[in-house]
């Protein structure tokens, strides 16, 4: 009886035959992977590290909400305790961040101090520009910009103490800020423009200098207000009663209004 191959053998299904499919396959799928001649090659996009990858926007939102936060407590603690009596691990906790967090925003005491400052000048100063006081007669303007600087201070007892505080320090992060640079020139022309209306429609007296005219403003209010409790026990009378805070602000109206009527 003639012997025949086996089954396995003619049908391809050898070792040796099916170790040759294989090595087959591999080579046509690495062909295939390879681009056509003349076509450019697509490279992958570079992935950036985690430091260095876009934020999304909410990343942004959160972070000027932590900046906002710290300075909301910042200027509660050093309008209480001053530059040199705070502290910044307790702004840190009350604020309810770490330490680490705080420097990475403002990466010192002395910078978190000035931020406190720019911001509480920034924000009586945006407060001021919404009276729109150039488009009421000067009189009205002038009558206006006292009582809201009044107003202003008592709402805001926080800011006083912050400018005796940095009084205290000699002006030191008024000196260094742009910010407020920049944005006091814009109040100074403020009274100046009121009175130059008041000049050209005859009411008001030429040659008052109007910054002496904004520090008398201030001076009128800022020295009651931070000196009330000695003025109560040496006049012996409450100047912080309803009746003596609503009599002293009338009292700075007629003030102002008598150095520059004509």
């Amino acid at each position: 009886m003639t012997d025949h191959p086996d089954d396995d053998a003619t049908s391809g299904n050898t070792p040796v035959a099916k170790r040759k499919k294989t090595n087959a396959a591999r080579a046509r799928r690495k062909s295939a992977a390879l681009p056509i001649e003349g076509t450019p090659l697509k490279r992958r996009k570079p992935r950036l590290p985690v430091s260095r990858q876009s934020k999304p926007a909410g990343k942004s939102r959160d972070a000027i909400a932590t900046r906002a936060q710290i300075l909301e407590v910042a200027t509660a603690e050093f309008a209480a305790k001053g530059l040199g009596g705070a502290r910044v691990d307790t702004i840190a906790e009350r604020a309810g961040f770490n330490k680490r967090m705080l420097y990475h925003y403002f990466e010192s005491k002395e910078n978190l101090f000035q931020a406190v400052i720019e911001t509480a000048y920034m924000k009586i100063w945006q407060a001021e520009a919404t009276l729109e006081l150039n488009h009421m007669p000067p009189e009205q303007a002038l009558r206006r910009l006292v009582v809201f600087t009044w107003d202003y201070y008592i709402a805001h007892p926080e800011f006083i103490t912050l400018l005796n505080s940095e009084n205290l320090h000699q002006a030191k992060h008024f000196k260094r800020s742009q910010i407020i640079q920049d944005q006091a020139r814009q109040s100074r022309d403020l009274v100046r423009q009121i009175l130059d209306r008041g000049v050209e429609e005859g009411i008001f007296r030429s040659g008052i200098d109007s910054i002496q005219l904004n520090i008398t403003i201030s001076a009128l209010g800022y020295y009651y207000l931070t000196n009330h409790h000695t003025a109560s026990v040496v006049y012996e009378r409450n100047m912080a009663s309803p009746e003596a805070l609503a009599d002293r602000l009338e009292f700075n109206i007629q003030s102002i209004l008598a150095i520059v009527r004509v």
